[in-house]
């Protein structure tokens, strides 16, 4: 696990970027207060580990085997990657639906919405197509490392949401603004333009 800390800085990079579920989680967030944000960001961590199941286990062996299947998903990644760079370069502000919907206050119907966003979402689901697998070293044990990576994503999933919730009602105005949406947005892209460079040059 020498990417570990690679593997850390890339996954929160891709957490933390704009998408369906922050503003599953701002919205909730502003809507009905921190405490309404649980149901929602538990769903989304589970999403993405039923994603990181279904996606990432028969590429991690196929990785371990093929050096050609490596160097394909390795180029396919980074160019993911920079098209992400490059969309949020010019990504508008994020917006934010406030419209009151009383049966979505309960923890079940945001833990199911937030499964759901996860499941459809492209960024989580070429994540682990494309980059979760060559994090997993093919000389050590398969299984173990595939746990600890699928939870390792879940648990950043379950911080930088739970941060954004609590920094929602104060940075709304800063996050939904022409110049803060263009900041936050050119920030990420930039980290993802990074990564992309980075792992277009990685080797086994």
């Amino acid at each position: 696990m020498r990417l570990y800390l690679l593997f850390l800085l890339m996954a929160t990079a891709t957490v933390l970027s704009p998408g369906p579920g922050v503003v599953m989680t701002l919205s909730n967030a502003l809507r009905s207060g921190r405490r309404g944000t649980v149901g929602g960001i538990l769903g989304i961590a589970a999403g993405a580990l039923v994603v990181a199941v279904i996606s990432a286990t028969s590429l991690g062996v196929l990785l371990a085997t093929s050096a050609k299947a490596f160097t394909v998903l390795k180029f396919v990644g980074a160019a993911y990657l920079v098209y992400l760079g490059i969309r949020l370069w010019r990504s508008p502000a994020l917006n934010l639906s406030l419209e009151t919907d009383q049966s979505a206050d309960r923890f079940g119907r945001r833990f199911i919405e937030g499964i759901t966003i996860q499941l459809t979402n492209p960024k989580v689901v070429l994540f682990f197509l494309s980059i979760f697998p060559q994090f997993i070293d093919p000389t050590a044990a398969y299984g173990v490392q595939f746990a600890l990576l699928s939870l390792t994503y879940a648990g950043i999933v379950v911080v930088v949401h739970l941060v954004y919730a609590l920094f929602a009602k104060r940075a709304r105005r800063w996050l939904v603004s022409e110049r803060g949406g263009r900041i936050m947005n050119r920030t990420a892209g930039t980290t993802f333009l990074f990564f992309g460079g980075v792992l277009a040059t990685a080797h086994r």
